[in-house]
């Protein structure tokens, strides 16, 4: 088993790899320039990466982009080795990064938040207390005797 130490270097040097080749090494016109690769992950004993990318495009482009990527594995996971110089180069995996619908629905609630406080700003600009705008007692509200005025 590696120390995590040794693992994150090696899912660092996979993701550096993977997004070189993809931009100047492979040729698929499915894979071209709207492919990123977000984050690399790897096993403790170094055998399997998880490759994480987000697609820029519609459903039918990310559809191409993960067929594109499972097509050209094998070229990667040469290049991964040759790069690496490890005994054993880890097989690769790729899985579409949830990162942007996380965004979005983000943005989404936090646009919602936004409308509601909005909404309660009308509402309370033209509020009065229930009652007294300061409701606790002062020592200018008592009388010369010392007992408070009511």
């Amino acid at each position: 088993m590696a120390d995590n130490a040794r693992a994150k270097k090696l899912a660092d040097l996979i993701r550096e790899v993977v997004a070189e080749k993809l931009q100047r090494g492979i040729k698929d016109p499915r894979l071209g320039t709207h492919v990123t690769i977000t984050d690399t992950r790897v096993t403790g004993d170094l055998r399997e990466a998880t490759v994480f990318y987000t697609v820029y495009g519609d459903d039918e482009e990310r559809a191409s982009a993960a067929a594109g990527l499972e097509s050209a594995k094998g070229v990667l996971r040469s290049a991964v080795g040759r790069a690496a110089g490890t005994k054993f180069t880890p097989t690769l995996t790729f899985v579409a990064d949830a990162l942007p619908e996380t965004a979005k629905t983000i943005e989404d609630l936090l646009d919602k938040a936004r409308a509601s406080d909005a909404q309660v700003r009308e509402v309370s600009s033209g509020a009065k207390y229930a009652g007294e705008a300061d409701p606790y007692r002062k020592p200018e509200d008592e009388d010369e005797e010392g007992t408070t005025a009511e």
